[in-house]
């Protein structure tokens, strides 16, 4: 790797529907930059050499990496939402009869869902297996989930490493999805079976257990990547961050099952505490590395108070999807005013990220793309 070419990561977090933020911001960052130029839209998944993403923020990666369009991913969410979150959480706030009826079946709503999300997938990605998308555009993936039979993290893994042993090679990217955002009560478990062709199963959990905001896990497998003198720069993507805290009142503090959403609300608080303080930690590693390395978010900033309605991880009416992928516009255009701002760190960073992005060429797909160096 040369000095004058940085070692780029893009980290996506976690954080459920909220995904449909994170695709609809970086692509209206793309669609600013092809405006200013002639040379049309950037290739996003190579202008990186790794992404890691965990959850929601594997389907991303993985759509990055295998060159499906960001509209397209945008069209994921707005389509399937309702079909994935059959019965959101918030339908059992209160304990009146229709709500308490919401929870009967829920174990089969669970499992229905579960099919229109792996129908969607395929539908995206076909049978491409994370051997085959590495083959075809030479972009890392990493990506986090839990292993329920040894309670363990796991990362699924292209064959990135010249000494790999090929564990994850035959893994489709769906399955490889499912595994990553398979969060305990918002979905199911996710079976998947071994790639050996033998008789068998291994069963996922979200990586969002141990590693929602993946950015360690980028910056380890990028040391692995480089050497001593190169120069590293991760970019870490979030799903539309909660408001800045909560004013809790006093008498408000002994909060019931039924206040935390059975759950679902401390989830949520897990997604957004990990947001800031893994990037905290992975800034104070930055200055005892062997290597210059920067480590930025972007979009920063929060958003309105009353945006909190649409932020449940299972959200699923229209006009919630609506509400984050305008606030996406929002925060793009933020970014673009940084970009143009001479003085700012972050911008130019984000400017020379997408002004090196190759652009795509008219008919590219997952096996036809190859990486130029």
């Amino acid at each position: 790797m040369g000095a004058d070419r940085p070692f780029r990561v893009l980290s996506l977090d976690g954080g459920g529907i909220r995904g449909i933020y994170t695709a609809a911001y970086l692509h209206s960052v793309s669609r600013m930059f092809a405006l200013k130029d002639e040379r049309g839209m950037p290739d996003v998944g190579r202008a990186f050499d790794l992404i890691v993403g965990t959850s929601t923020g594997a389907i991303i990666a993985c759509a990055l990496a295998a060159a499906v369009p960001l509209e397209k991913v945008v069209r994921l969410y707005q389509e399937n939402a309702a079909a994935i979150f059959r019965k959101p959480l918030r339908a059992g706030r209160l304990l009146g009869v229709p709500r308490l009826r919401s929870w009967f079946g829920r174990s089969r709503a669970l499992a229905r869902g579960t099919e229109a999300l792996r129908t969607a997938l395929e539908n995206t990605f076909g049978s491409i297996t994370l051997r085959g998308v590495y083959e075809s555009r030479g972009i890392a993936l990493a990506i986090p989930a839990v292993d329920m039979e040894q309670h363990r993290g796991w990362v699924f893994k292209t064959p990135h490493f010249p000494d790999t042993n090929h564990r994850d090679d035959d893994y489709t990217l769906v399955d490889v999805c499912l595994a990553s955002s398979a969060a305990p009560l918002f979905r199911s478990l996710a079976v998947v079976d071994h790639v050996d062709r033998l008789d068998g199963y291994k069963v996922f959990a979200d990586g969002g257990l141990w590693a929602n905001n993946p950015v360690l896990v980028g910056l380890v497998e990028a040391l692995q990547l480089t050497d001593k003198g190169d120069r590293i720069e991760v970019f870490c993507a979030g799903t539309c961050a909660a408001p800045t805290g909560q004013n809790i009142a006093r008498g408000d503090v002994h909060r019931s099952l039924l206040k935390w959403k059975l759950g679902g609300e401390a989830a949520a608080l897990s997604i957004d505490a990990q947001q800031t303080a893994v990037d905290h930690i992975a800034r104070k590693l930055v200055p005892h590395l062997d290597r210059d390395c920067d480590v930025v978010r972007f979009p920063v900033g929060t958003v309105p108070a009353g945006f909190l309605k649409y932020l449940d991880l299972d959200e699923n009416r229209p006009e919630g999807l609506a509400a984050l992928v305008n606030q996406a516009r929002s925060d793009a255009d933020a970014t673009n005013s940084r970009c143009g701002t001479p003085n700012d760190q972050v911008g130019r960073l984000i400017r020379a990220l997408f002004d090196a992005a190759p652009r795509i060429e008219r008919g590219t797909s997952c096996m036809t793309a190859r990486r130029t160096s």
